[in-house]
Parts: C-alpha cells; structure tokens; sequence
C-alpha cells in the first residue's frame, strides 16, 4: 500500500551515489540466487507477487559490459568477478547450435533470437574486455545461429518473441555486427546488414518503426523504440552507414520533440508520435538518456545532450534512493507509477542496467560497451580483473 501512495519527488543526491545504489543493488540481484542452480547470473527482479525472480540469461547477458565498466569508474574489481560469473553461468547455457535460452525460470526455454543477440554482446565484453578467447568462440556459434535462421529478406521470424518479427531486433543485430569484426567472420556481417536493410523498410516518413511491439496491433513501448534507434545508430557508426545513422537520429529527434520539460516519455507512442499511455516506461527513459547522448557525440547535434540529461534527472528522482528493504533500495521500477503497464509492480533488472549505464556516460564520458576500433578490439584501459 506504501508503494501505491504517490512519492513526493526524490530530493537531489550525488550522481556517485546513485550509480552505487544501482550497482549495490544489481549485485544484489546476482547474489540471491548464489544458492540456486541458476547461480551466477543476476534475477530478473524483484516483484511484489513473486519476490525474487529467477536468473535471466538475456539480461545477465549485457549486465556483464555494465559491470566491467562499473569497475573501472568505481574503482571496485570485485565488479569484473562479478562479470566473470556471469559468464561462466552463460556459457554453461549455451547449446550445441550455438542459441543461448531466450527465457527465465522455464525448465526448457526454447531460443529468441533477441535474446541470444543480448547475450552475445556479453560474450564480446567477456573476449574484448576480459581477455577470455572463449567468450568470442561463443558469440561466432551464436551468431551463426542467428545467420541460419535469418529469412532471405533479413527478417527473423522463427525463434520470435510471441511468433511474430520485431525491428526491435536492430539491436541484436548491433552485436552480430560487432561480432563479425572482431572475429573477422564475413558471414555474420552480411546477415546483420540484410537485417538492418530490412528494418529500414519498416521505418515510417515520421522515424516512427512498425512490427516494434512485443505483440502485433499494439503501440510499442519506449522500450523497444530505443533498441531500435540504439541498434541503427551503433551499427551505423561501425559500418559508416549514413542511412543508417540517420534513421536513428530521426526516431530519436521525434522523441525528442515529445519530451515533457521534466524528462518524462509516455510507455507506448503510435504512428503519429502521440502517447497511447498516461504512465512512464523508465526503462525507455534511461535508454533514451543514452541514445541521444550517443547521437550528440556522433552527429554534433548537440541540442539533444538536452533531452537526454533531463531523462537522466527523470530517472534519478525515481530511483528509490533510501528505502529500507534492501530489494528495493537503488531499484528502477518498470513503470512510473509503478502499476503502470510496462512491468507492472516489478524492479526489472535491465532498468538499472540502462540507468547505471546512462549515469556513468553522463558522470565519466563511458560508453557501455567501450567503442571497437578497426581492427575489431576496443579502444581504452582494461577493466579491473
């Protein structure tokens, strides 16, 4: 009843201090299944009807490039352990074709393509990052698997969340793409281009992307439409691909032109840009905090820093900064307020994730994951190991 009482809002704390309690509470999330089979990866969250959820692969999956960079601005290698757990849980998932499970708390998960993408980018953290060679291995199998059941027109439509083809897909497409330069493996490149030309035809004259919803007929939610742009615009810069980038940029600018002066975004928009929903998605909000950070450093648009350090402040003054139980405390709920539809009355942990992430681009110019050179490795300083 407590968390159904509108909150005064969360008065200003250091920015240091809130990328803590994220962290703190993402290890958190790792920790209470050390007991559990699924030891070594982190819960899917915490819910009011079910407590602790079970570990979930395709988000454990890109938590790993959150803690390594965590480890470097923090200062704390116990983070890059973390990381290292992680992958050793995924990679005792992985089956003989290469697929990761695509769900959490299911005997026999069968494989989502998105989901094995999400994980990938984890294996490449693991290789790039950690210095682990069997981590690329694993995301070339991966990634041949994606390439298999790849349609001839680029479009995934087996191995699909609820059966239908997703654009949303762009971003698992970025690490099939990153994937192929950093093993040199053609193959993988070509299936990702034919998948990103694919999912230009399904971008409107209004930068707003059908076939993006979780189910067919629905609005999508911000969510999924800062995969989308997030997937167009880092494969665009990988590939030196204009039209790709600028499919990016003209989702992010519509968003951007919506934006209440506050920070917040609607949880689902419809063709028109107009909000199908009166709550907030905050896991959209944080990942929109990154985009257009990522497309003002890359296009010199810089109006839309703007945009993204107000979805930033958006998030900080929902993060539950004080709260006494440890399974809330530095917790993103799903939605704001918290029974809105988007992960109704859960702490996901992917939206600490995306907060940890835009905290720390915006505290210590971090990019989660770090850029690839040319030569398919990472620029910078290894993290902690």
């Amino acid at each position: 009843m407590r968390e159904l009482m509108p909150r005064a809002p969360q008065p200003p704390a250091d920015p240091l201090e809130h990328l803590r309690r994220a962290v703190d509470w993402l290890g958190l999330a790792q920790d209470v299944r050390n007991d559990k089979p699924d030891a070594g990866g982190v819960s899917a969250g915490w819910g009011f009807e079910r407590g602790w959820l079970p570990s979930y692969p395709e988000t454990s999956g890109y938590i790993i490039e959150t803690f390594i960079a965590a480890s470097r601005v923090l200062n704390r290698p116990d983070l890059s352990a973390r990381a290292n757990r992680i992958i050793d849980w995924e990679l005792s998932l992985q089956g003989a074709d290469g697929a990761f499970p695509g769900h959490f708390g299911e005997a026999a998960s069968h494989p989502v393509i998105f989901n094995t993408g999400q994980i990938m980018a984890g294996m490449l953290a693991g290789s790039l990052q950690l210095g682990r060679p069997e981590c690329l291995e694993a995301a070339v199998r991966a990634g041949h698997w994606m390439a298999r059941h790849q349609d001839p027109d680029g479009c995934w439509r087996k191995f699909e969340h609820n059966a239908v083809p997703h654009t949303y897909n762009t971003r698992a497409t970025w690490a099939l793409l990153a994937t192929s330069l950093a093993s040199g493996d053609a193959v993988l490149e070509e299936a990702a281009v034919r998948n990103l030309d694919w999912a230009l035809t399904q971008q409107r004259e209004s930068g707003w992307f059908a076939n993006n919803a979780f189910i067919i007929g629905r609005s999508p939610f911000t969510h999924t439409i800062a995969y989308a742009i997030r997937g167009f615009l880092e494969s665009g810069v990988l590939l030196a691909r204009e039209d790709y980038l600028n499919s990016a940029l003209t989702a992010a600018t519509a968003l951007a032109r919506v934006q209440r002066d506050d920070g917040w975004l609607a949880g689902t928009y419809d063709e028109r840009w107009m909000p199908t929903a009166k709550y907030c998605c905050l896991t959209g909000v944080a990942q929109m905090s990154i985009d257009w950070r990522r497309l003002a450093q890359e296009t010199g648009q810089t109006d839309l820093l703007d945009h993204a350090r107000r979805a930033l402040a958006f998030v900080k003054r929902s993060q539950y900064l004080e709260d006494t139980d440890p399974a809330v405390r530095g917790a993103i709920a799903g939605s704001a307020p918290i029974w809105g539809a988007y992960e109704r009355f859960l702490f996901p942990n992917w939206a600490v994730k995306f907060f940890a992430d835009a905290l720390m681009m915006d505290l210590a110019d971090v990019r989660v994951p770090p850029p690839l050179a040319s030569n398919g490795q990472v620029s910078g300083v290894r993290a902690n190991v």
